[in-house]
């Protein structure tokens, strides 16, 4: 398939093509351009001076593993039966004919990240999913990193049961213990390795063997925090650790932006569109995103699907946009920016050669963002999911 006679914002340091043309194989960008092609095939598509964008990507969600109008049967988020559950993993929860994924597919979202809840101080590991598919091993870009939470919502679950943890100390040791272990059995299983005849195995141990490639920083730990105080707390236990973390929600991150930048912190926003549903949140102003980014955070923009409804990431972009947040800055927050932070920006979140074909295209002089806006052509993949040009 060939684009041609388009508007292409590439989201990489190639900047804007004014006329530009894009031509798809085998589920890749096989190549672009500027002006026009040497060959129009059959099957190409006129832009007519449309924007051709990558897809937009929500870096935190719960698609999927919350189901649609459902309930319990349907929610698979949380196995709050026990606070510290890195051996969860997202893709076992996730049903990808969950009709929500269609309306992502819609407005021109391709991929997501969904995540473990916060119920637990360790909730289990995070999968990069496209949001094209029928099966979920099919749809896994990758997964990214490992779940944790502090604040509330830990405290709550639990406070109602009266068990461990009922304070934001109590969280803070489970997962400074659980990290503990777990470097330990790294350091039992790399003895056992280097001289077998002295040292024996460590007994397996499930969650031990989850935490394994967040220590040695292949994957990322991401921290649920809302409060000022709680962010300050991922980062001790990041140092602690030698982590590699990301702020999920960062609700009062304007208040320690210039810290968070001093650290080379990446935060994902979100949810803007919402009620503050609880003390934590007490905080919330539509200024975060402009002020971490304005320090020099990268800053990506979520949903927190199902809190606001994923189709609606483009409109939470534009609420930034009313925050102080430029409108190239806030389309660079759901495309570029969350695929850097979720360490899948080799394979999308801009339109380069090799990269999979997740593409959008906008009429001429719209605005991407604009609640009345919709795609007139989504690829995943490669595959045409919505065409209407």
């Amino acid at each position: 398939m060939l684009i041609y006679n388009a508007e292409i914002h590439t989201m990489d340091s190639r900047g804007v093509i004014e006329n530009g043309w894009l031509e798809v194989e085998d589920g890749k960008i096989k190549a672009l351009g500027e002006g026009s092609p040497e060959a129009v095939p059959g099957d190409s598509i006129d832009a007519r001076r449309g924007l051709l964008l990558p897809g937009f990507i929500d870096a935190h969600t719960h698609l999927g593993i919350i189901e649609d109008g459902l309930d319990f049967e349907g929610d698979d988020c949380n196995e709050s039966t026990d606070p510290f559950t890195p051996q969860m993993r997202a893709i076992d929860g996730i049903n990808p004919f969950d009709r929500c994924f269609e309306e992502a597919c819609m407005r021109g979202i391709t991929a997501a990240a969904s995540s473990p809840g916060s119920a637990n101080a360790c909730g289990g590991e995070i999968a990069a999913i496209k949001t094209y598919g029928r099966r979920i091993d099919d749809m896994l870009i990758r997964n990214c990193g490992i779940k944790f939470a502090l604040g509330e919502n830990p405290k709550n679950v639990y406070n109602g049961r009266e068990e461990t943890p009922v304070t934001r100390m109590a969280i803070t040791a489970l997962i400074r213990e659980g990290l503990y272990k777990a470097r330990r059995y790294v350091h039992d299983m790399d003895s056992y390795y280097s001289d077998s005849e002295n040292y024996d195995p460590p007994e397996y141990d499930i969650k031990c063997e989850a935490l394994m490639p967040l220590l040695d920083r292949k994957i990322k730990a991401f921290f649920h925090c809302h409060r000022a105080d709680d962010i300050c707390t991922a980062m001790r236990i990041s140092k602690e650790f030698n982590l590699d973390p990301v702020i999920i929600h960062g609700t009062e991150g304007y208040k320690i932006a210039d810290i968070l930048a001093e650290e080379n912190i990446p935060v994902i926003c979100g949810p803007l569109m919402c009620d503050r549903c609880k003390p934590e949140m007490r905080g919330l102003e539509l200024k975060n995103a402009s002020v971490l980014h304005g320090s020099g955070v990268k800053t990506a923009i979520c949903t927190d699907h199902t809190v606001t409804p994923i189709q609606y990431l483009p409109l939470s972009a534009q609420a930034a946009v009313k925050g102080g947040l430029s409108l190239d800055d806030a389309i660079m927050t759901i495309t570029a920016y969350p695929a850097e932070i979720l360490g899948i920006s080799d394979t999308t979140g801009s339109l380069a050669e090799g990269k999979d074909a997740d593409i959008q295209l906008y009429a001429k002089g719209c605005n991407p963002l604009d609640l009345m806006s919709e795609p007139q052509l989504v690829l995943i993949d490669g595959n045409v999911c919505r065409r209407e040009i």
